[in-house]
């Protein structure tokens, strides 16, 4: 049996206009197929102004964490509140912890990986 390594390179064109918010878009980073479906990882790219905070939402997920790679955003947590994000910052939400954006730069990135690949909100 030979094992394979996957690779994929940076590029623009690999974002997409497709996921849960308009004001971003996803680059799918191909883990949920590598690994058949229990994780998801993904980079989110704002794609246009945030225009005013959303409302507070869950995603039906046993783990999700995300580190901001670029620019940083204010977030609002139940049972936490407001907290500032700023790049590097890597952060966990537990499972149905309810979450909005409230702000964010014209640049923000963040890496997300979730389990399991395809969950709801």
């Amino acid at each position: 049996m030979s094992i394979k390594a996957s690779f994929q390179h940076s590029d623009p064109a690999l974002f997409r206009a497709r996921g849960l918010r308009d004001y971003f878009t996803y680059r799918d980073l191909g883990i949920a197929e590598a690994s058949n479906g229990r994780i998801v990882a993904q980079i989110n790219k704002a794609s246009r102004a945030l225009t005013k905070e959303g409302e507070l939402h869950h995603h039906v997920v046993t783990h999700q964490w995300n580190l901001v790679l670029k620019g940083s955003a204010v977030m609002r947590f139940e049972g936490t509140g407001i907290v500032q994000l700023d790049e590097g910052c890597a952060f966990h939400m537990p499972p149905n912890i309810k979450h909005t954006l409230v702000s964010y730069t014209d640049d923000f990135e963040t890496l997300e990986i979730c389990t399991p690949a395809d969950f709801g909100t």
